[in-house]
């Protein structure tokens, strides 16, 4: 598939609708601006991550800090693009300790805890469906929702950046995700965000790309089977 700034930089990708603060597992992108390769190289199959990488590794890795509800799975830096599941694991009343704007405003690194977070479940217990909820409308303007995960990621990453090195713009407007709706496409995405680095020649992202993958498009096709199983989620 070729690349499509106009379909990448700009296209809304949330499902119209759609209660992104519902449990459930999440596989979400972001891209570099103008896919410039800031977080390090691709050597021999194995990603080498410069300083702003591993800032981005760590902004990644704290995310269930800033967000109690937020549990990782797998995911992986590569040159200009992130690739990760983000599982919904909870949904934490609003509390003095946790305001409606952590991690929005102030996402930096933190030193490490005395207890961990959250662990992801090893296989999806309950998947969330593609239908809006009837019952509960999506919040805005709060710190439960995917979006506003990316968005508090996005900001700690760009702080860092902006204040050790000449770079201003960090990333690609908007990000990509796709809801993980079955057992069978959490464990291909598992597998192709861990051999991402190995697949590097074959990656849409890279402007060197040799050529499609095989793996992603069967993923790809995954999911548009899941859309038409599911007509009231739209195209994410």
């Amino acid at each position: 598939m070729p690349y499509d700034p106009t379909r990448h930089h700009r296209r809304s990708i949330r499902l119209k609708g759609y209660d992104y603060t519902q449990p459930g597992a999440y596989f979400v992108t972001l891209v570099t601006h103008e896919r410039m390769p800031l977080f390090g190289d691709i050597v021999n199959g194995d990603m080498r991550l410069n300083d702003i990488g591993r800032v981005a590794e760590q902004c990644w890795l704290d995310v269930p800090f800033h967000f109690p509800h937020v549990a990782l799975d797998a995911f992986v830096i590569m040159p200009n693009h992130i690739h990760g599941i983000l599982w919904i694991v909870e949904s934490p009343p609003e509390t003095p300790e946790m305001p409606e704007t952590v991690g929005a405003k102030n996402f930096s690194p933190l030193p490490p805890p005395s207890s961990p977070p959250s662990s992801p479940p090893s296989s999806p217990p309950s998947l969330p469906s593609s239908s809006p909820s009837s019952s509960t409308k999506r919040p805005r303007g709060t710190s439960k929702t995917i979006g506003s995960v990316v968005r508090g990621f996005k900001i700690g990453v760009t702080k860092w950046v902006r204040q050790n090195t000449d770079i201003y713009i960090v990333w690609q407007q908007n990000y990509h995700e796709h809801i993980i709706r079955h057992e069978r496409a959490l464990n291909a995405i598992r597998r192709y965000i861990l051999e991402n680095p190995l697949r590097w020649y074959l990656d849409r992202e890279n402007p060197a790309c040799t050529g499609p993958d095989p793996l992603a498009q069967d993923i790809w096709a995954m999911f548009r089977q899941d859309d038409a199983d599911h007509p009231a989620g739209g195209d994410p």
